[in-house]
């Protein structure tokens, strides 16, 4: 289950209607010297003590990351990419037991974080934000798929000529849009008709148009429909976005045409396709 832009918005909307003027009285990390060691949380536990005391000034949340502000100098980054639960406990609820970070509050509130596959939380002060991977990559000047500012005319402008493969024009580190991981890829990519290995020069204009329809729907349904139906939200809700391309399609028949989904290496990673409706 990957957090992308949209579940990342949805927890740091969630978060930011809970925490903000709350402050912190204790902090707990339990089982993660593993993920220490990977570079998946601060290498320096006492990294995560500093947030004691500070109260929560601000929630945001750009690209799969959400950052909570401190008004310390401190920050909490949380980005659950493949995998993770952020959970919150009003004063008086049970909290989980199953965590990597517990936050508790002056006034009985408990925050849990657990990553269960790749992902980061990370402690880091104001002044070393740009040197946090997630945040320089993030919190950057490239384009949410949902920005008012990228209109299909822009969209358009961004994949240009480029000589590259649509995955990587829309997923990683150098693409044009910030947020999207091979879970929505692939969601927009068949919605679009496009295959993955499609280059961005190849596309016609009604191509690249189709494209960023797919892309806006993907995002916006899934921001409507509280995430995709794996993703649980703040409160342990589940979404009730299902895509419409993935692995839970592995070993079934297109909806559209019938022919039989495959699995295709795209990237370094698995991507379902229909091999009849994206050519």
């Amino acid at each position: 289950m990957s957090v992308e832009l949209p579940e990342a918005r949805i927890l740091a909307r969630q978060i930011g209607s809970e925490l903000p003027g709350k402050r912190i009285e204790s902090c707990a990390l339990k089982d993660c010297e593993r993920l220490q060691k990977i570079g998946f949380m601060n290498r320096d536990a006492a990294d995560y003590q500093r947030l004691i005391g500070g109260a929560v000034e601000s929630v945001v949340s750009r690209g799969n990351t959400v950052r909570v502000k401190l008004d310390n100098g401190w920050n909490l980054l949380v980005t659950p990419e493949y995998g993770g639960r952020v959970l919150y406990h009003a004063p008086g609820e049970a909290s989980s037991e199953r965590y990597h970070l517990r936050l508790d509050f002056t006034d009985g509130a408990v925050l849990t974080v657990r990553l269960t596959s790749m992902g980061v939380i990370q402690a880091v002060e104001d002044d070393g934000l740009d040197g946090s991977y997630i945040y320089r990559r993030d919190f950057s000047e490239t384009l949410s798929p949902d920005d008012e500012r990228l209109t299909p005319e822009l969209f358009s402008v961004l994949l240009g000529d480029e000589n590259r493969m649509l995955k990587g024009l829309l997923v990683g580190k150098n693409a044009i849009v910030v947020g999207l991981s091979n879970s929505a890829f692939q969601d927009i990519a068949y919605r679009a008709k496009a295959h993955p290995k499609r280059k961005g020069s190849d596309l016609s204009e009604d191509e690249r148009r189709a494209l960023y329809g797919a892309m806006r729907l993907v995002i916006d349904e899934r921001l409507r429909l509280g995430g995709k139906d794996k993703f649980l939200d703040l409160y342990g809700n589940r979404g009730g976005y299902t895509p419409a391309m993935g692995p839970h399609m592995k070993g079934q028949d297109c909806p559209r045409c019938g022919s039989p989904i495959e699995g295709l290496q795209v990237s370094g990673g698995v991507t379902y396709i229909c091999p009849a409706c994206q050519r």
